[in-house]
């Protein structure tokens, strides 16, 4: 009996020492590693879904990553710190947007690079941003269109009909 429970225990044991393993494995090779260079911020109306830790790109690839994200007390709009590669200088007019992946995707921070021959210093900000969209507001008011759209065709037959 005592042979028994302690086979069981060490097998126990063995199975959580893999799963641990497993567990490291895919927090280590996640993708969601900070990378490190130059501080920068920006300000949005709204930032829906985008953590700490979500991408910062550039034409598609990964340049920095979100830092923090927070709320600026007096003009009530978010504040977002994020770091850029070191070896990539932007340009001061450069834009930030906030954009999906897809339909079900998670957000990250786009930089559409501007023109200026001046370049952003770290601890500079973007000025110019675009906020996040939200889906279910654009889906209400799609219906809400629709709705309206529906009303009016049918006060429109109604009117129309041979009385």
């Amino acid at each position: 009996m005592a042979q028994r429970n302690l086979t069981e225990l060490l097998a126990g044991a063995a199975v959580l020492l893999v799963a641990a393993g497993f567990l490291g494995y895919a927090v280590a090779n996640t993708g969601r590693t900070p990378v490190s260079g130059y501080a920068l911020h920006a300000r949005f109306d709204r930032i829906d879904g985008l953590a700490v830790g979500s991408d910062v790109r550039l034409a598609g690839v990964k340049i920095g990553t979100v830092t923090s994200a927070g709320i600026d007390p007096k003009t009530f709009q978010a504040t977002v710190n994020f770091t850029v590669l070191a070896t990539l200088k932007l340009p001061k007019d450069s834009s930030a947007e906030i954009t999906s992946d897809g339909l079900l995707g998670g957000k990250f921070l786009s930089i559409v690079p501007g023109g200026d021959d001046k370049v952003l210093a770290s601890g500079g900000e973007v000025t110019i941003t675009v906020s996040a969209i939200s889906f279910e507001q654009l889906l209400g008011k799609f219906i809400f269109n629709v709705s309206d759209l529906t009303s009016s065709v049918q006060k429109q037959l109604q009117q129309q009909a041979p009385k």
